[in-house]
């Protein structure tokens, strides 16, 4: 996705070859023209998988799926970090490590709102060893719901997120994949969906 790529190198900074700060347009500041059009995209790339649902963890996934969801006229779910005093009865929880945070977080989604009837889009910010999308795919498999896809807005390439999604059988659709971030700079995978 050209204009993706364009704001991750006019305002995405490098802070390490593990790290890429997009804090002004994506996880903190959003920019939403750009989601509205990775919204559209990501419909686009899951047009016919017959999604119901939409569901990812809080809090920067939700920009994205919000966009999408409202392109494909479905609701989005997004499994909380933390319980609420109102999220106590029939959750449905997996265990999620964050290597940027260096902690592990017990997400929960309340069970009424996955069914077995439901074909669920699952979309994150950022793929880089899976553990987030993997604690999604546990909690959307608990409820029964078959899975379409996984829908990235950014891929870290050099790390092994993708691959442990695709020995799961699960489609992953990324909108801009890094290759590396040597030397301060963005160096892109491929240009992909354009």
């Amino acid at each position: 996705m050209k204009r993706l790529h364009e704001k991750m190198e006019q305002d995405g900074r490098v802070l390490s070859e593990h790290v890429l700060k997009v804090d002004s347009f994506l996880n903190h500041q959003i920019d939403p023209q750009l989601m509205k059009e990775i919204g559209e995209e990501f419909a686009r790339l899951f047009e016919g998988a017959g999604i119901t649902k939409i569901v990812t963890l809080e809090s920067s996934g939700i920009a994205p799926s919000v966009m999408t969801g409202l392109v494909l006229g479905v609701p989005v779910v997004f499994a909380r970090k933390r319980q609420s005093l109102t999220m106590t009865d029939d959750l449905l929880t997996a265990d999620v490590y964050s290597f940027t945070k260096e902690t592990t977080n017990r997400i929960a989604v309340a069970q009424s709102f996955l069914s077995e009837d439901d074909t669920v889009l699952i979309i994150d910010d950022f793929l880089a060893n899976g553990q987030a999308a993997l604690g999604l795919m546990d909690i959307v498999k608990q409820a029964g719901s078959k899975i379409a896809g996984i829908g990235i807005v950014i891929e870290k390439s050099f790390q092994d997120g993708r691959a442990l999604l695709e020995r799961e059988g699960v489609r992953v659709e990324s909108l801009a994949r890094i290759e590396s971030l040597h030397d301060g700079k963005i160096q892109f995978k491929v240009e992909v969906h354009q």
